[in-house]
């Protein structure tokens, strides 16, 4: 079931489900690894791709995760913010976040490249 066959319910449901999964995820396995590997290490070695690529994933993961619980919690979830602040062209906005989340596991792969293949190639 999906919001394309307008179980915009379940489809909600599934969507805050996996949000909150990955932010469990981010929490326990990659906010340490980052916080051990990359964080004392920036901003100096920025400019080598180990550091840079996982830095890269990183942001580009905080900005999804963020616009995720914006749009699920905020939006979708409450009445907290006042309907002028609210958006109505929800397939657009979804699509930006499916794309964000696209490049963000890419990111990913790319960091998991650096630091797990290419050292041992």
């Amino acid at each position: 079931m999906s919001a394309k066959h307008k179980s915009y319910r379940a489809h909600g449901i599934c969507q805050t489900t996996v949000l909150l999964v990955n932010l469990l995820m981010i929490g326990m396995v990659m906010w340490p690894s980052f916080q051990q590997q990359v964080n004392p290490m920036f901003p100096k070695a920025f400019h080598r791709g180990y550091y840079a690529v996982a830095a890269m994933h990183a942001l580009l993961g905080t900005a999804a995760e963020a616009l995720g619980l914006y749009i699920i919690v905020i939006v979708a979830g409450t009445t907290l913010l006042p309907r002028g602040l609210r958006f109505t062209r929800w397939k657009h906005w979804m699509r930006v976040e499916l794309g964000l989340w696209a490049i963000v596991l890419l990111s990913g792969v790319g960091t998991y490249y650096a630091w797990y293949v290419a050292p041992f190639a």
